[in-house]
């Protein structure tokens, strides 16, 4: 077969914007594809949602593709490993409660699952902004501003593009990047003691898991955080290459997001 270079690339420009027409008015956008964002868009596209996820680096997994200080191995507790299981990664108890797995296995796994389920990714994409909108004297997030990661990285002036989205999921991490963005410029604030995005404290592994999946909420109008970026935006703690924590908390966040969207 005779291969023509021309359609080959018609093929991915058709279908690239093909996937991306589909995305500009979705039920939710998911900032971040580290784990707890993986685990959201894998359950909320299951459920039959509209969801894409913009991830600003090449490669999905956040701090899971590096376990441990490179030596890529990940932990998870019992309470979570199902989330691991139901996308087949294999799991191996190391001590009673403490599941050990391949860390390149699971953050390829979470992946896949996640667009096979339906969920759209676009890699090498950075949001630079909220859209915000104010009925009835309440103000409310309803999209992103987004632009290429390169153009970001290069600092070139070219204006960004617009999705619509009646939820977004922050699941940027420690940076919390959305909500800074957010908060740095508008009157807001969050539903948090200060009004303000708290900060992470140091690492207390124990307390950092039950709090990931306690502060994983809706921290303003159409905004919700997730995993390490619901601890940084509480106030709690960081909690090192355990991750049982971030996967239930995606999963929390995407099961809360169903109730709404299902209430209309």
């Amino acid at each position: 077969m005779a291969l023509d270079e021309v359609i080959i690339t018609e093929a991915i420009a058709s279908e690239y914007f093909r996937k991306f027409k589909e995305s500009l008015s979705l039920d939710v956008a998911i900032v971040g594809g580290g784990p707890s964002g993986m685990t959201a868009a894998r359950k909320l596209a299951q459920a039959g949602c509209n969801v894409a996820l913009f991830e600003r680096k090449l490669s999905l997994g956040g701090g899971m593709w590096g376990g441990g200080m490179t030596w890529n191995m990940i932990v998870v507790q019992t309470e979570s490993k199902h989330l691991l299981e139901e996308v087949g990664v294999p799991l191996k108890e190391y001590k009673p409660g403490y599941w050990v797995a391949d860390a390149v296995t699971a953050t390829t796994a979470l992946a896949s699952a996640a667009c096979l389920a339906g969920a759209k990714v676009f890699n090498c994409m950075s949001v630079e902004d909220v859209v915000l909108r104010e009925s009835n004297g309440v103000k409310r997030v309803t999209g992103l501003v987004i632009n290429s990661s390169p153009v970001e990285i290069a600092g070139l002036h070219v204006d960004p593009v617009t999705i619509a989205s009646t939820h977004v999921i922050e699941a940027t991490g420690h940076a919390v990047e959305v909500l800074k963005k957010l908060v740095r410029k508008n009157s807001v604030r969050l539903t948090t003691a200060s009004g303000g995005i708290e900060g992470e404290q140091s690492l207390w592994a124990e307390v950092a898991e039950a709090h990931t999946v306690d502060n994983t909420r809706e921290v303003f109008p159409g905004i919700w955080v997730a995993g390490m970026a619901a601890n940084a935006t509480f106030g709690s703690y960081r909690m090192g290459p355990i991750f049982g924590g971030m996967l239930l908390s995606g999963e929390k966040v995407a099961a809360e997001i169903l109730v709404r969207l299902r209430a209309g």
